[in-house]
């Protein structure tokens, strides 16, 4: 399994290096000998560097460098991929018309006119050209975007809610990743932002961490400043089971999730795991439901018992539910619980990188989930899917901002 892991990024690197690679030949093949040489080592000794360094970020101690450097070094290495990706999406077109030009002519169906079945230079050049456009933006949204907190507020209308309930405030954070920081300033920022908002409660959807729970400790202080007069109330992620690094034992393993339980004990938040809490304001009840990661998309591991969850709160009004992955949401929640009125997830970071105007969004991830940023509704229904306040892998967003919730509960 770990020899996979490691197979299958490596591969995918070199791929990606090597078909961008033939575009860099054509586009300089009129250059003398000296600069293409050049050119040649200058390319092959940054993919080498970075494919080990990725390596050594999968298997060794996360103190084998400073905390600022990692983050810096794969964030960059991710942009220069990344770019190299989008690039390459405008050569595959030139690629696939020569292939079509190549057949048809073995076919017979039309003469031989000069087609050398070669790229041509200027389509490789062009690639080079659109490569350089997603580089601009990623260190834009690098140095400028990741941490421009947007406050998104959105009206719940929830039929059955008590009217003891109407006007009241629920912030939700998710996806901190508080080992994406290199110090707490950011998140200090971030904080204030959510406390001047005066949410009566607040609910955190998972992913504290990006892999060990010591990589909250650091933060302590400015989460513990995460506070509502009702209460926070929080989930895992499925970052925070530390499936994604090596550990000596299961023991270890076993000892690190429960540091992170205890954490979140520490910051004062009540962390559910398949379990509920009944919320009561003058008589009135809310059920706040939370499942421990069930992700229906792209083999993530399966902890969440919703049948378990809401035990006991089956004859309450309004049941809110806290599920890190929305994908739980098509799968579980709507098929076999029509009665969970709200459903708060988090998981996508609305892949940190698309297009959100008025009226239209688009992101690479919806073409794996089907609901990945904002609200959804079918029916009664209703799933949220915050943006994420935090990062993973690339230290930046771009066009998709980090994002703090306030929803205003209603019955009219």
């Amino acid at each position: 399994m770990i020899l996979l892991r490691l197979t299958i990024p490596v591969f995918l690197i070199l791929f990606i290096d090597y078909y961008f690679f033939q575009s860099v030949k054509t586009a300089t093949r009129d250059f003398t000998e000296g600069l293409k040489t050049g050119i040649f080592w200058s390319y092959w000794i940054f993919a080498v560097f970075s494919i080990s360094f990725i390596l050594l970020m999968m298997t060794m101690p996360q103190t084998f460098l400073p905390k600022f450097l990692r983050i810096y070094i794969i964030s960059v290495i991710m942009i220069i991929i990344m770019s190299k990706v989008i690039g390459s999406l405008f050569l595959v077109i030139e690629d696939i018309t020569r292939f079509l030009k190549w057949g048809f002519l073995k076919l017979g169906f039309f003469a031989d006119s000069g087609f050398s079945g070669s790229r041509a230079k200027f389509v490789s050049q062009v690639g080079i050209i659109i490569s350089f456009i997603p580089f601009t933006s990623f260190i834009y949204g690098m140095v400028k975007t990741g941490f421009d907190y947007k406050v998104r507020t959105v009206k719940l209308l929830l039929p059955n809610l008590p009217d003891v309930f109407n006007g009241y405030k629920i912030a939700q954070l998710s996806d901190i990743h508080s080992g994406s920081f290199s110090n707490g300033n950011a998140l200090k920022k971030a904080v204030g932002l959510l406390l001047e908002q005066e949410p009566d409660m607040i609910f955190f959807t998972g992913d504290l961490v990006n892999n060990r729970s010591d990589e909250a400790e650091n933060f302590i202080s400015e989460l513990s400043e995460v506070k509502a007069k009702d209460g926070v109330y929080s989930v895992l992620g499925n970052h925070d089971y530390g499936d994604y690094v090596p550990w000596d034992s299961k023991e270890a393993k076993e000892a690190n999730l429960q540091q992170l339980v205890d954490i979140h004990a520490r910051l004062g938040w009540k962390l559910l795991r398949n379990q509920n809490h009944i919320f009561e304001k003058n008589g009135a009840q809310l059920a706040i439901i939370g499942v421990e990661n069930w992700g229906g998309a792209m083999r993530f591991p399966k902890h969440g018992d919703l049948n378990l969850a809401k035990k006991g709160v089956e004859h309450l009004p309004v049941k809110l539910l806290l599920s890190h992955d929305p994908s739980h949401w098509d799968a579980k929640v709507r098929p076999e619980h029509p009665d969970i009125d709200v459903t708060f997830s988090g998981h996508t970071h609305g892949f940190q990188f698309g297009i959100e105007i008025p009226g239209f969004k688009w992101s690479p991830v919806q073409y794996v989930y089907k609901q990945w940023a904002g609200l959804y509704e079918e029916g009664t229904q209703k799933l949220y899917v915050n943006r994420g306040l935090g990062f993973l892998g690339y230290l930046g967003r771009v066009g998709i901002l980090p994002e703090i919730t306030v929803f205003e509960l209603s019955n009219k």
